[in-house]
């Protein structure tokens, strides 16, 4: 809540935007935006009509006025702001990064078989892409819900469709959370394609089921478990590892050396949700260890503040890490 501010140390700024229907966009339905903001700031935020009135400490009062702004120039360049845009922006306006806000949104990354636009919406999220523009190998860690996956397999699409790679290739361990693939029902593809659903999810997303349908009879997108890559060397192709923290050094190792010419590699995994059986080292975090002395090598690490799910993700994510610290000290 807005704290209580003598005379003297108040300001007052009033903004108008266009019309009613433009500040509806802005302030949020209900102006829950804008009471999202009486949240952060240290100011009162009035609306009436197409105005909004700041009152309150003139720091906050700067903070939440060039957060408006942004939130403003989105609408009118086409935007649909959304409870994660306006949080994540008043984040970047403590921090004095707000102008990042607009930027984030300047470029679509592809469109979806929909033909929804897909863009970045973190500042790590960019980081990311164009991390794995400039590099053939990339690790992408972090929390669950920072679209690392996700991301990953819209540039592997972008690559394939521009001619850069002549086939997707994604995988991931097999064995998760305990469980052995021993003791599900079913044949060999029915016991692994459980695992892999989250890869199929996000090419569907990106491909459409059809077009997908199509590109994996003709070998142009494989879907695979982490065994399968044994033995092979992966050319011209976009790979990606997914859940890297499950597997083991030796299988890290086997899947780094299959890395063929033209090829690039992303790997992706969250060091907190190792589920390997206790005793085993994750070959994720032993990577992590060995290679950052090669330059060509990119790591990239998102945090809570990179979660694109609802906002309870973030806060859940944020009191594991806390609890870890307090065990640990």
């Amino acid at each position: 809540m807005a704290a209580h501010l003598t005379e003297q140390s108040a300001v007052s700024r009033k903004l108008v935007l266009r019309d009613n229907e433009e500040a509806r966009a802005v302030f949020g339905p209900h102006d829950a935006y804008l009471r999202a903001l009486d949240g952060v700031f240290d100011c009162k935020v009035i609306s009436r009509g197409n105005e909004v009135i700041l009152q309150g400490a003139e720091t906050d009062v700067a903070q939440a006025e060039q957060l408006i702004d942004a939130m403003t120039l989105l609408v009118r360049r086409g935007h649909i702001l959304s409870e994660r845009d306006v949080a994540y922006g008043a984040s970047l306006a403590r921090d004095g990064d707000v102008a990042e806000l607009v930027a984030l949104f300047g470029e679509d990354l592809a469109t979806s078989f929909r033909g929804k636009a897909i863009k970045v919406k973190t500042l790590g999220q960019r980081r990311y892409v164009e991390a794995m523009r400039r590099h053939e190998i990339v690790f992408g860690v972090g929390p669950a819900g920072t679209g690392k996956t996700y991301l990953a397999v819209v540039q592997a699409y972008m690559a394939l469709k521009r001619g850069e790679a002549k086939r997707i290739i994604l995988t991931r361990p097999a064995v998760e959370a305990g469980e052995n693939l021993g003791f599900l029902p079913g044949d060999l593809r029915e016991k692994v394609d459980p695992y892999l659903r989250p890869l199929y999810d996000a090419l569907h997303d990106v491909m459409g089921q059809e077009q997908l349908a199509r590109a994996m009879e003709r070998g142009l997108v494989e879907v695979a478990p982490l065994a399968y890559m044994r033995g092979r060397t992966l050319d011209d192709a976009f790979v990606i590892l997914d859940e890297a923290q499950n597997t083991t050094p030796e299988q890290m190792k086997m899947f780094l050396t299959r890395l063929g010419f033209g090829s690039r590699m992303v790997i992706t995994g969250d060091i907190t949700q190792v589920d390997l059986p206790r005793g085993k080292r994750s070959g994720l975090r032993e990577a992590l260890r060995i290679l950052p002395g090669i330059d060509e090598i990119a790591f990239v690490h998102l945090d809570e503040s990179d979660v694109v799910r609802h906002h309870l993700v973030q806060q859940v994510i944020r009191a594991y890490a806390e609890d870890e610290e307090n065990e640990r000290g």
